[in-house]
Formats: structure tokens, C-alpha cells, sequence
């Protein structure tokens, strides 16, 4: 067993242990620790991929320019036609009728001129022997003049109703292909209504429906490169040649119109195609989704300020992308932005920045 003299001796020596214990000063709260990136603006564009179709340059309507019913029928969607061809008719009954009366008009007065004009001829030949009056002379010359006007009218009314007869066949101006149909056999139809849709052979176009907000600018490079949808190995090149200045109603976009340089095998009328666009560049900062946050309803970001706290800064989102976000506003350029470790903060709170975490932020860089 220890004597008295050990039993001290160990007493006096806890007793400074914990003396000394009680003149250390606490340890410090450990400070949240975070990852930055140090911001830096940077021209972006975004790229959209546009989806149009194959168009003729000339598309045109046509219609019959009298109205009537359609008894016959020669083409179909899809067929190919050459100028000139009849694609329909209509019931010519009524308007042969028309033809009819204006060539028994035009046959009655051809009569008539040929009775006055004999009847001017006597006139002639009695005036300068004295036998009929001057009088009677002008009136035979007057009633000459008045049927062969009347012949000229005649023949007139019979030319419109015979050119009214041949518009009953529905005749193509140019070869193209039918796009569309309107009408069918046995429809009663009205002048100028469509009855088939032609495109016109020729130049053909790529045509797209574009947000506004792609073309705040006019394109730096007006030349596009097409492919078809099914199959992007089959590509043409183009132009663009024409952009509505209008933005539609329905849709919100504005319609572009792209040139072709040629049709490869394997994309024709009507193809549905893609084109990739590039909208005008714009000073940007591209961001991790990690960063982003919102204060209230608004989105935002954490920024690490000179004396090292945390504040919540509004930031404007310009687009969003798979697993980053760009911003379009509120951030100027050497702002320290909170990455990673953001989630527990409040504005004010004091943080620690991890070592090795600084990076240029601007769009294209890896993450």
C-alpha cells in the first residue's frame, strides 16, 4: 500500500493539472467553410436548334375565276404538272348558254349593218342627182354608223362570254407540284377560291419560325448550314434572304426564310430540316447551378465580401442550361461567388473560403 508521503505528493499534482486546465483559453467556433469562384464577364451566345421545312421559293394559289361545279378532276397532292396542263373543270352548261345568245346577238347585227349599209349606199348615189334630201342622207349615215357600232359591241359581249367559258377549265401557268387540295368533284365552288396549291419549280427555300428575341440584331454571317432532321450526314448550305418584319400573332415568332444552294439526294419538298443559330453576343457570367439561390421570390447569389461574411446579392438569370445557369445582370466582375457551402448562411455571417477554390468564371469554362 502507498504511504502518507505518496498520497500527497499525487494530490498536489492533480490539483496542478487542473489549475493549469483552468488558465486555457476556449477554443475558437469553427467558421463555415465554402467554395468560390472569383467572376469574370465574358461575351455569350446562346445556340438554339431551329426546325423548318423545305418550301418553293414561288408558292402559289390557284383558283377557278368563275364560279360553278366542279365535274372533273386530273391531278392529286403530289403530282407533278407541267404549264399548261387542265387540272379541273367546271359545268360549262350556264356559261355556253352566254356564249350562245351573244353569238345570236353578234348575228343579228350583222344583219343590220348589212341593211343600213345598203340603205347608205342608195342615199349616196341619189344625193348628188338631186332625187332625196340632205337630210334623208344623214339620217341613212347616222343609222349606218349607230348598227355598226352596235356590231362592235355584239362582237365584244361574245368575246368575254367565250373567254368566260374557257375559265371554266382550271389551267396551270408554270410546272411545279400540287401541295395541296381544296376542293372535290361535285363542290360548288365561287370565284377565286383555292382549289389546288402549286410550288413552282425552281429555287427552293428552308423556312423557320424564329423567336424574337434571336434576331435583336441582324446576323453577323448570313450563311447556314441545313441538314436533313432524319438524317444530319445530308446536309446543304444557304442564305438568308428574308426575315418578316412582323411577329406572328399565333405563335410569337418571326418567319426566316434560308436560300438553298442545292438539294442533296434525299432531301426534297417538303423535308422536314435544322439548322443551328447562334444569337449576337452578349457580356455574361456563366455559374454552377450550385450558386444559385433566390431571396424572396427573386433569384440570387451568396458573395463573399473584403471582410470575409456571406451577403445575399440579386442577380437577373439570362438562360438555363444543364447544370449551370447564366447571368445577365447584377454582377459586374470580381465579386467572390459562393459555389458550394451555401446553404446554411445568412447575411453577415463570417465564413471561410477553402484553399485551391478560386476560379475565372466566364462562359466555356470547365467546371
Amino acid at each position: 500500500m502507498a504511504g502518507p508521503g505518496l498520497k500527497i505528493m499525487i494530490g498536489l499534482s492533480l490539483l496542478a493539472t487542473l489549475a493549469g486546465c483552468g488558465d486555457k483559453k476556449p477554443v475558437e467556433k469553427d467558421l463555415p467553410r465554402v467554395f468560390v469562384q472569383a467572376v469574370k464577364p465574358a461575351d455569350y451566345a446562346a445556340s438554339v436548334t431551329l426546325t423548318g421545312d423545305v418550301q418553293a421559293r414561288v408558292q402559289t394559289e390557284l383558283s377557278f375565276r368563275v364560279g360553278g361545279k366542279i365535274i372533273q378532276r386530273m391531278v392529286d397532292v403530289g403530282d407533278r404538272v407541267s404549264a399548261k396542263q387542265v387540272l379541273a373543270k367546271l359545268d360549262p352548261k350556264d356559261l355556253q348558254t352566254n356564249v350562245d345568245s351573244a353569238q345570236a346577238q353578234v348575228t343579228a347585227e350583222q344583219a343590220r349593218v348589212k341593211q343600213t349599209a345598203a340603205a347608205f349606199v342608195r342615199q349616196q348615189k341619189l344625193l348628188p342627182k338631186g332625187y332625196t334630201s340632205q337630210s334623208e342622207f344623214d339620217a341613212a349615215q347616222a343609222a349606218l354608223r349607230s348598227s355598226q357600232s352596235a356590231l362592235t359591241a355584239a362582237q365584244a359581249q361574245l368575246a368575254n362570254a367565250r373567254e368566260q367559258l374557257s375559265y371554266t377549265s382550271l389551267i396551270s401557268e408554270a410546272p411545279g407540284i400540287i401541295t395541296a387540295r381544296q376542293a372535290e368533284v361535285g363542290q360548288v365552288v365561287q370565284a377565286t377560291v383555292p382549289i389546288f396549291s402549286l410550288a413552282r419549280d425552281g429555287e427552293r427555300d428552308a423556312v423557320f419560325n424564329v423567336y424574337e428575341s434571336l434576331l435583336a440584331a441582324p446576323p453577323s454571317d448570313k450563311s447556314v448550314v441545313v441538314s436533313l432532321l432524319d438524317n444530319p450526314a445530308i446536309k446543304t448550305t444557304g442564305t438568308v434572304r428574308e426575315i418578316t418584319p412582323a411577329v406572328s400573332a399565333q405563335t410569337g415568332t418571326v418567319q426566316v426564310k434560308v436560300t438553298l444552294n442545292g438539294l442533296p439526294d434525299g432531301m426534297q419538298l417538303g423535308s422536314v430540316v435544322s439548322a443551328t443559330a447562334k444569337s449576337p453576343g452578349k457580356s455574361a457570367v456563366e455559374l454552377p447551378w450550385s450558386a444559385l439561390t433566390k431571396n424572396l421570390s427573386d433569384p440570387a447569389v451568396w458573395l463573399v465580401d473584403a471582410e470575409g461574411k456571406a451577403q445575399l446579392h440579386n442577380v437577373t438569370v439570362g438562360r438555363y442550361l444543364t447544370g449551370k445557369v447564366i447571368i445577365s445582370g447584377g454582377l459586374e466582375g470580381g465579386e467572390k461567388v459562393i459555389i458550394a457551402g451555401g446553404q446554411l448562411l445568412h447575411p453577415g455571417m463570417k465564413v471561410e473560403i477553402a484553399e485551391n477554390t478560386y476560379k475565372d468564371l466566364a462562359p466555356g469554362a470547365d467546371q
